[in-house]
């Protein structure tokens, strides 16, 4: 692993090495805000971003908190590769030259000075069959095309795939740079934004889930996928599927933050439908918890159900 990060490093010759910077400006907009102060020394900025910190970690729900876009839409356009080497591969960009793919396109929640950035980025990939979607988050530094010969493999196991482009990374890289530099950087108030923006965009496609293995979660009641809101007269059936890497030795259905029901299926793959009896009327929220015997865990978006 060493050896192979360590040959990643020398791949390309155009990395700028810039100054630190406490971009304070870009906190301006932030919330948790307790007005608003422009530091001078590197003490008051440090003194600054430290307490804003603290108050970001004890109100994330605020600090996290978004209005929601309005202008989602799907566009239909040439595939781009949005190379970050300072000489672009011919073969990469011949291999995509005239072919189109449909992309998701909405305004940011959070805005940044770049107006590129500000218009978030996904490109689609549907599955023939199934109801099951995931949202796709490639690495750091990634063009357009990294990550994407996943995207087919899981439509063949019925599962759609939105492929989200992060903030300053490929379509919304301002034009001043060749790299996603200012997603992370020696600005440590812009890098702190990026964090942030890339957290909103991933919350409004909120289809997905998190993993810390190839593990693949599927969780949906009836037509209503994982990160849905919907109401409902009683509860029904939550259809939970997981292909993990190795043995499962345990799936948690979670409500409302308490374990409903478990089970120990060990076995790298397990499937069965759960029905919460006890729903009372009100909002309440449920996900599922997966544990491998690796220690690996997954984690499903919440659906938000509105019993009447």
């Amino acid at each position: 692993m060493y050896n192979w990060e360590t040959r990643l490093t020398k791949v390309d010759n155009n990395r700028v090495v810039r100054p630190l910077e406490w971009g304070i400006e870009f906190t301006r907009e932030w919330p948790c805000r307790n007005g608003f102060m422009s530091p001078v020394t590197a003490s008051e900025c440090e003194h600054y971003l430290r307490e804003y910190n603290q108050r970001a970690v004890a109100n994330s729900d605020e600090f996290f908190s978004y209005k929601k876009p309005i202008d989602f839409r799907l566009e239909r356009r040439e595939i781009q590769v949005f190379s970050t080497r300072e000489v672009p591969e011919p073969k990469l960009e011949e291999k995509v030259r005239g072919t189109y793919g449909e992309f998701l396109r909405f305004t940011s929640p959070a805005r940044t000075p770049y107006p590129e950035n500000n218009l978030a980025n996904a490109r689609w990939f549907p599955a023939k069959q199934g109801k099951s979607a995931i949202v796709l988050i490639p690495q750091w530094n990634s063009d357009a095309l990294s990550h994407n010969a996943l995207c087919p493999t899981l439509n063949r196991l019925g599962i759609s795939v939105l492929r989200l482009s992060m903030p300053y990374h490929d379509i919304r890289r301002p034009a001043e740079i060749q790299r996603a530099d200012y997603a992370v950087s020696a600005n440590i108030g812009r890098t702190l934004d990026a964090t942030r923006q890339g957290v909103l965009d991933a919350i409004r496609k909120r289809h997905t889930y998190g993993a810390m293995d190839n593990i693949i979660l599927d969780v949906s009641m009836g037509e209503h996928f994982m990160g849905d809101e919907f109401p409902l007269a009683k509860a029904e059936p939550l259809k939970i599927k997981v292909h993990g890497t190795c043995n499962i030795i345990k799936v948690d259905v979670i409500k409302d933050s308490k374990v409903i029901y478990s089970t120990t299926p060990n076995k790298p793959a397990t499937e069965f439908d759960y029905t919460d009896k006890d729903s009372v009327a009100g909002r309440h929220y449920y996900y599922v918890r997966v544990q491998q015997e690796n220690q690996a865990l997954a984690w499903s978006s919440p659906m938000f159900i509105n019993y009447k």
